[in-house]
Order: C-alpha cells, then sequence, then structure tokens
C-alpha cells in the first residue's frame, strides 16, 4: 500500500513538472529546463515508463541526455535563469520587502545563479529553448 501511494505522489510530481515545463514553451518567463530535470528526476521512481518516454523524446531528450552525461545546461536556459532571479529580487525589493527576506533571498539566488554559471553549456540541448522562441514568433 505504502509503494502504490509513493509511485503515485512521484508520479504525480513528474507529470506535474512536464505540464509546468510544457506551459513554458508558450508562456514567457517560464522556465522549461528546470521542471524538465525535475521531472527526469522523479519519473523512475514512480514510472519507469515515463521517464522512458522522457529521455526517448526528440524535443526533450537532448536537453535531459545533456544534463545526465556532462552536467550541461542549455545556454539560453541559463541565461533566462539569471534574467528571472535578477527580476524575482528587484520586485521583492520594490515590493518592500523585509531587509532579512531580501538578504535571504538575494543568497540564495547567488547560490543558484553561481551553481548555473559553473555548469557547462550544452551544445545541442538549445533545441528545446528554439522550440519554445518558434512558438512565441
Amino acid at each position: 500500500m505504502t509503494h502504490s501511494v509513493s509511485r503515485i505522489a512521484w508520479s504525480g510530481l513528474a507529470y506535474g513538472c512536464i505540464g509546468l515545463g510544457t506551459a513554458g514553451l508558450v508562456v514567457p518567463l517560464l522556465p522549461t529546463t528546470p521542471f524538465l530535470l525535475l521531472a527526469a528526476w522523479a519519473a523512475p521512481k514512480g514510472s519507469p515508463r515515463l521517464a522512458r518516454w522522457l529521455h526517448e523524446h526528440p524535443r526533450l531528450g537532448p536537453t535531459l541526455h545533456a544534463w545526465r552525461e556532462q552536467r550541461a545546461v542549455p545556454h539560453r536556459a541559463k541565461h533566462l535563469a539569471l534574467i528571472l532571479l535578477g527580476a524575482s529580487w528587484l520586485v521583492l525589493w520594490l515590493g518592500g520587502a523585509a531587509p532579512l527576506v531580501l538578504v535571504l533571498t538575494a543568497a540564495l539566488f547567488i547560490g543558484v545563479a553561481t551553481f548555473l554559471l559553473t555548469r557547462p553549456d550544452a551544445a545541442g540541448a538549445d533545441v528545446l529553448t528554439a522550440t519554445s522562441d518558434k512558438l512565441l514568433e
């Protein structure tokens, strides 16, 4: 019983992340790559078939392979993530967030930005972000 509940939870997380990542293809400022990576992490725990589908998908697979094999992130995804981190912190600051919130958020965002900037660029994985650009044209 516990095993099936766990599988349902992992599958639900994976499908939810796939949905958010897919929405990120057409919704400006909604990132695709982080949701895709989270789905790829959760899917094998809930549904090996879903995990296989993700890794074999013609548009999603290259980004996942780049991450798995090289720990690489597409250049455009990095760029967008950095812009969104800065914009999010700016919204907090302009919205009058408490100084402690600003400091803690800045520390977190700097950590995330440092992590992203230290990842290599995924050469062939920009297919995913190029697809989102085409959909927005």
